[in-house]
């Protein structure tokens, strides 16, 4: 098994920490409070991305009827992960999450609990593969049924965007119409704080994470039918709370045809 470094921050424990979670070592604290204190709203960015999921996935199965997700770039598990989203208000369905992060895949058993009706499936691949990880899925899922493709908080990390775009087009191409793409990502012109914030963390050496202008995040659902009200600030995309606010992270939901 690949060893895993505590004596250097990681970017998923980070992310975990600011989630409120419990994986992650005094490194990652310190580095996680060094970016709160230059943008303190990253916290509300990471929960807010967290939510958006949460409310993408129940708008999949009650309205949808989706009973199947393929969740790619999972990260370290948190509170409410897909299968437990899905499964909660349709036992049934069925998860395959996709990450190659040694990291994640230590921590993979606490996402293959399922219900008895379901499936949940882990597989050990990098994003940079689609045509594997369709292949993969179809261990777990049924390729002739609509799937929901989630991809949150990934993209960002693909250096090149038409990389990026490719990606998501060959991912999409195995999966069938009436499949649905989820996609939330950091974006740029609307926090400047969050965008100073973010670059300055890129320089550090760290696993770089690109935000990119909503134009281009609106891109990664061409050639898909737009659920309403389209690629938003994620706290404004079906929002379940009364006046939320604007962030610099967009997220929408788009049909396959």
């Amino acid at each position: 098994m690949t060893e895993i470094d505590t004596s250097v921050p990681h970017s998923a424990r980070i992310w975990n920490y600011w989630l409120g979670g419990k994986d992650n070592y005094p490194v990652d604290e310190a580095a996680g409070d060094a970016y709160t204190a230059v943008f303190p709203g990253i916290v509300t960015i990471a929960r807010g991305s967290r939510a958006f999921l949460g409310r993408s996935i129940r708008y999949l199965v009650r309205e949808a009827g989706i009973r199947q997700f393929l969740d790619v770039g999972t990260g370290l598990p948190t509170v409410d992960n897909t299968h437990e989203v899905a499964q909660r208000l349709a036992p049934e369905s069925r998860i395959v999450y996709v990450d190659n992060d040694p990291l994640v895949l230590a921590h993979a058993r606490a996402l293959l609990t399922s219900t008895p009706e379901g499936a949940t499936a882990y597989e050990d691949i990098s994003l940079f593969e689609p045509e594997r990880i369709i292949e993969a899925a179809a261990g777990t899922l049924d390729p002739a049924r609509p799937t929901a493709l989630i991809l949150s908080g990934i993209l960002g990390h693909v250096t090149d965007y038409d990389q990026a775009r490719d990606i998501v087009r060959r991912l999409l191409a195995g999966l069938p119409s009436g499949s649905y793409l989820c996609v939330n990502d950091g974006s740029r012109g609307t926090d400047p704080a969050y965008e100073r914030a973010q670059d300055a963390y890129n320089e550090t050496g760290a696993v770089p994470y690109f935000l990119r202008p909503v134009h281009q995040i609106e891109a990664f659902f061409e050639g898909l039918d737009l659920v309403e009200p389209g690629v938003v600030p994620v706290p404004l995309w079906h929002p379940e709370e009364a006046a939320p606010v604007a962030i610099g992270q967009h997220g929408g939901l788009g049909r396959k045809p």
